[in-house]
């Protein structure tokens, strides 16, 4: 393929301050708080957002204002601070299955701060090591070919340079109000975080339908960062399964054999003992929440087969993508470099370090005592199996992010596919049972968290090519924010999975898998590995999660995001839906108005930076509470000042809730107002 005429902004020869310290420092600042703030989403809804566009502006104003950096320098801020979020995202989707494993297989033994610390780094490493030698086949020599979109719009930020400021300003001001919102609402409890109306079990049209929104400013921010059409796609899933499952199921099904169905599935301790999900009353032999305990007892596992079937239909789809960006890459790396000085724009770190570090990889997942496996040559395998399924889906997520974006990257089909050709491998050696699934999980885990690191970085390598940084300092900076970002991941997830208080006394020892921490895609991850190994899982309800996707594809609708909402409960797709129909009013009017926006401009967008700022604000607000909320007297503290009984008893407990719908209401109306505002063109600045 011919070579792109392309000129980068700054020229090959110019040399300019790049991989400097502040640079770095600042890089890895911005990638500790987005990673902090992604484990906090993802955690809750099993979604992410693109923190990538967010890190270039705030790079922009801080860096220029404040430490007088040059645009290079910049990008290496953004690039050091993207690795934080896409590590968060993988090890969320995965290594919280781990609690959720076979009982004697061992897997919540490894859910430590040390095990997820090292297969963080690890996967990190490796999507940023994969991508060193496909650089110039995909970045450079299919410049034209391929956009990646977010690449594309972060080095339009770079380039308009210090007059980024009003970009800056909108989405500063978003995280201003998304952390007051958020003080109101999970410090002073003014605003109520989970509004709910729910029928009672009694009523014989409708019983134990719940309506219910957890009002937060990053639910809010994420539904109008995806738009109208996923996130109606995504209530939609909600709506089949909190208003059509749930109803039916609590008309057909004794409460009795739900509580049964409960305890087999290590929910409720025996029917003898009160408790568990839905609250069991073993004198009365009800639940007081029917809805919650059908929900776990069996639409979650129905929800599970469809996000499993949504995510392998939708990497069928792109095999012929698969296969023609593997055969590319692979003849890209046949090519021999050009005799002479290679130009400072083209400098790659070299591939025997890719060479050297992938065999470093295999050795150490086989020395490791921390991983699981009970001898060197099974942890080898493992090892083995990580490095060739890494260098495959690398190749196949840097492809997909380049046509579609990193927001639609089948990450989750991928890790189904590793999981299931890994468990078949296990099988076909002999390794089944409950203590290979830990092993399982392990090499999911640590390819979600490279695929997703992968289609990050190639982003950044994109905006790193429009402004003529130098690759060699782009990766190392890369492997620094892996590295850095991986030591505040995991102890991100070791706070929100401490439990409270109130669930110690209920005898939770993990708040992960909880209603507060539902960890979706982690959960399915778990629930494939027993699914297969150990034979272990109630395909009944898997299948028709499965038929559920497999009719909306034949329906034209793209099953995955459906699943996903089937999946999470309707309080977490209800308020994101509303940011995507807020979205969607302020596209329609702007349609009206004869206003044509190019992607980038949408993208940089006053109402998707305000966006982003209520997403980061509301998500670091999260994470702040709930580590504040581990020490006793400070959470002793924080009751003091909450302001719920009071309101309630002034306001009767509906009115309560009313008065935090109208709060989240006042935020949809300014998200609205800033969206409409006019917005200043790229190449205007």
């Amino acid at each position: 393929m011919a070579e792109t005429k392309f000129k980068p902004f700054v020229a090959p020869e110019v040399k300019m301050k790049e991989l400097t310290l502040k640079s770095i420092l600042l890089g890895c600042i911005a990638g500790v708080i987005f990673g902090a703030a992604t484990v906090y989403l993802a955690l809750k809804a099993g979604l992410t957002v693109s923190a990538s566009i967010p890190i270039a502006v705030i790079a922009i104003t801080l860096g220029r204002k404040f430490f007088k950096t040059t645009i290079l320098e910049n990008n290496i801020i953004q690039t050091t601070g993207s690795a934080g979020e896409s590590i968060a995202a993988g090890v969320v989707f995965t290594l919280p299955g781990f609690l959720f494993l076979s009982a004697g297989s061992g897997g919540d033994s490894y859910f430590d701060y040390i095990t997820i610390l090292i297969l963080a780094i690890f996967g990190g490493i490796l999507g940023t090591l994969m991508m060193i030698p496909l650089r110039r086949s995909l970045i450079v020599k299919e410049h034209d070919t391929l956009p990646y979109p977010e690449g594309t719009a972060c080095g339009s930020v770079l380039k308009a340079g210090e007059k980024g400021g009003e970009f800056a300003k909108t989405a500063f001001l978003g995280l201003g109000f998304a952390l007051v919102y958020a003080m109101l609402q999970k410090v002073l409890h003014i605003i109520a975080e989970v509004p709910t109306f729910m029928t009672k079990q009694a009523n014989k049209i409708f019983p134990s339908a719940k309506i219910s929104g957890e009002i937060t400013p990053e639910y809010l921010g994420v539904g109008y960062i995806i738009g109208p059409k996923i996130a109606g796609v995504l209530v939609a899933g909600g709506v089949l399964a909190w208003l059509c499952l749930i109803p039916l199921l609590a008309s057909l099904i004794p409460g009795e054999i739900i509580a049964a169905q409960l305890v087999k599935l290590g929910l409720l301790a025996n029917l003898d003992t009160a408790g568990g999900s839905g609250s069991w009353d073993p004198a009365t032999r009800t639940f007081s929440d029917y809805s919650a305990a059908i929900y776990q007892a069996y639409v979650k596992q129905i929800g599970a087969g469809a996000v499993a079937a949504g995510g392998f239909i939708t990497l069928l789809k792109t095999i012929p993508t698969i296969i023609s960006s593997f055969r590319d890459s692979l003849g890209s790396l046949k090519e021999k470099g050009e005799e002479g000085q290679v130009p400072r724009t083209e400098r790659d770190i070299s591939f025997k370090f890719v060479i050297i570090g992938s065999v470093a990889l295999i050795l150490l997942m086989a020395l490791l005592p921390q991983l699981p496996g009970d001898s060197i040559w099974n942890k080898l395998l493992i090892g083995l199996l990580v490095v060739v399924f890494g260098a495959f889906f690398v190749t196949v997520s840097s492809r997909i992010v380049g046509l579609i974006g990193s927001s639609n990257n089948p990450i989750s089909g991928m890790t189904i596919a590793t999981i299931m050709g890994t468990c078949l491998i296990f099988i076909a050696v002999g390794w089944t049972g409950k203590v290979f699934e830990p092993m399982a999980l392990v090499v999911g885990g640590m390819i979600c968290i490279a695929a997703a690191n992968a289609g990050a970085t190639s982003q950044d390598l994109k905006s790193g090519y429009i402004v003529g940084a130098t690759p060699r300092n782009q990766q190392i900076a890369l492997f620094i924010g892996a590295i850095v970002s991986s030591l505040v991941i995991g102890w991100t997830v070791h706070i929100l999975d401490t439990p409270t208080a109130e669930m110690a006394a209920q005898g939770i020892k993990h708040a992960i898998g909880t209603e507060k921490y539902a960890a979706p895609q982690a959960t399915l991850m778990a629930t494939l590995v027993k699914g297969i190994l150990s034979f272990n899982l109630d395909w009944q309800f898997v299948l028709v999660g499965v038929f559920i996707a497999i009719t909306l594809e034949l329906c034209g609708v793209k099953s995955l995001s459906f699943a996903v909402g089937a999946y999470l409960p309707l309080s977490t797709t209800l308020p994101i839906f509303i940011g995507g129909l807020i979205r969607g009013i302020v596209e329609w009017k702007q349609k009206r108005s004869g206003v044509k926006l190019t992607a980038e401009e949408e993208e940089l967008g006053k109402g998707n930076l305000f966006a982003t700022g209520l997403v980061a604000g509301g998500a670091v607000a999260g994470v702040i509470v709930a580590i504040l909320s581990v020490n006793e007297s400070v959470s002793s503290g924080l009751a003091k000042v909450n302001a719920e009984a009071g309101l309630a008893e002034a306001l009767g407990h509906g009115g309560y809730q009313v008065l935090g719908v109208l709060f989240f209401a006042v935020m949809g109306y300014t998200l609205y107002r800033i969206g409409r505002q006019k917005q200043t063109s790229i190449d205007k600045l």
